[in-house]
């Protein structure tokens, strides 16, 4: 079979991975440094999340042994906006990524109109968004070029097309999420209503062809363009990967950030209780949609952890946490806390903490905060789905930690079944690739069957975790009432 090549474009690093539709090939991951700087801004230089395209996808055909290529597929950070020149592909600003807070001023001016944005989009106005991050470069950085999300500007590179997939163009707060199109009054509310804006396509829709990667002797360097397909965002492209495809069913990546997801079916259900809805994908066949939660710092809460020397590297976790926290509690709110708190500032915070407080129990409780923070937006979006969660799937490099998962099932109180592949975004993004490429596959035909790698049960009686989940929710009130931080 010919093989797919699937980027994964993402915060700290771009990953590609060369799959034949029975079996990975290859995977290369370049590293990515988004510089965090003061005032909650997080930012990277676009060209080096070009280059760190260029050289996976170039570096991971090579190692595959340059198999002719069907297609390659981009799944995306999804909030993260440049302003750039569609004449020459040349940026105007950096990157501001989607951690990135300094828009907050755009959602104030705006806070009048939250009830309607969230009625239209199925989003929070918050900076978190990719619309008030744009108009944030409209009004301080350029008037020039175009403001995007990260995906039209590499796929630009890519093709010289103009355009975003549908999920991602559902976390702008600009898209109608039940019409699926930009809405004028919304472009005209953030100031935006003059803007050149890309043409939302499918994520099963080839938008173009590229020769970016030709290497060798196979069609990806024979300087023959292959067709560029499967554009989706991270998350939605993991909740592919893992079969999540009915209403009910759940997935966590944990990377930066951690990201729970869970399909809501074919309409989009509009949260309670202060999450967010997305659409899952967009098909020729069907179109699908989800709710969300994010924890904003997961794996950046863990590398936080060993620059302040409280953890000797960010794979110590199983081995430096102790056994249990002593009362100390955190909460992992160093870039903000998302649902359903909405404080976009930084408002991280230990409790608990006293003289028999060590180094260990430090740890611990990073471990057992993140995994309230994800119980928590779990057992939100179970509520407003109207399905009872029974397992969480999950995926992504903290996965790897037992200490982690087994928290996360103990808080929970559900099993927690581990992916079986540390690239579930890339294996999203190839099967919506593979469905672009042949008109008689469904969704579910596009998807590997999996089986877990490792699944955690409860340990923890109900009546521990209910109340360690009480205690932990005090203090996330607490953190996120917080406006001032030191």
């Amino acid at each position: 079979m010919t093989a797919i090549l699937a980027v994964d474009q993402g915060t700290s690093g771009t990953k590609a991975l060369v799959h034949d539709g029975e079996r990975t090939l290859s995977v290369v991951e370049v590293p990515v440094r988004p510089a965090y700087l003061d005032g909650g801004r997080v930012e990277v230089d676009p060209l080096d999340l070009l280059e760190s395209v260029r050289q996976a996808g170039t570096r991971a055909l090579r190692e595959a042994g340059d198999p002719p290529l069907a297609a390659v597929s981009l799944a995306n950070q999804g909030e993260s906006v440049l302003a750039w020149d569609p004449a020459t592909g040349r940026p105007l600003s950096t990157v501001l990524v989607w951690q990135d807070g300094r828009a907050q001023d755009v959602c104030a001016d705006l806070g009048e109109h939250a009830e309607l944005i969230r009625r239209r989009t199925g989003l929070m106005l918050d900076p978190y968004f990719s619309a008030p991050k744009m108009a944030w470069l409209r009004r301080h950085a350029t008037r020039a070029g175009v403001v995007t999300t990260t995906d039209s500007w590499l796929v630009h590179q890519l093709t010289g097309e103009f355009v975003t997939d549908a999920t991602t163009a559902s976390r702008s707060l600009l898209l109608d999420l039940d019409e699926v199109a930009w809405d004028p009054g919304l472009l005209a509310l953030f100031g935006l209503d003059d803007e050149a804006l890309p043409r939302v396509v499918r994520c099963d829709e080839v938008v173009g062809g590229t020769s970016m990667f030709a290497s060798g002797s196979g069609a990806s360097g024979s300087g023959a363009e292959v067709p560029v397909a499967g554009l989706v965002v991270d998350q939605q492209a993991a909740l592919v990967a893992e079969r999540c495809l009915d209403p009910g069913m759940v997935k966590c990546t944990y990377g930066t950030g951690a990201f729970l997801l869970g399909a809501t079916g074919e309409r989009a259900v509009r949260s309670t209780r202060g999450l967010t809805s997305s659409l899952a994908w967009s098909l020729r066949k069907s179109t699908g949609y989800c709710l969300d939660g994010q924890v904003y710092t997961a794996g950046s809460a863990v590398r936080w952890l060993v620059d302040l020397g409280l953890l000797s590297a960010p794979d110590a976790l199983d081995a430096e946490a102790a056994g249990d926290s002593g009362g100390a509690c955190f909460v992992p709110g160093l870039a903000g806390l998302a649902q359903p708190w909405w404080n976009p500032e930084p408002c991280g915070s230990f409790t608990g903490l006293g003289l028999a407080t060590t180094r260990g129990r430090l740890v611990r409780a990073v471990v057992e905060g993140l995994a309230a923070q994800v119980a928590t937006l779990a057992q939100a979006m179970s509520t407003d789905i109207g399905v009872p969660l029974t397992r969480l799937r999950v995926d992504g490099g903290l996965t790897r930690s037992h200490a982690l998962m087994q928290a996360q099932a103990d808080l929970l109180q559900v099993p927690v079944d581990v992916y079986p592949s540390p690239h579930a975004t890339a294996l999203g993004a190839a099967a919506l690739a593979r469905l672009a490429l042949d008109d008689e596959l469904s969704l579910p035909g596009a998807i590997d069957v999996w089986s877990p790698a490792r699944s955690f049960e409860p340990i923890w009686t109900e009546q521990r975790a209910a109340e360690a989940m009480a205690r932990w929710e005090q203090a996330a009130r607490s953190a996120a009432a917080r406006k001032d931080n030191a």
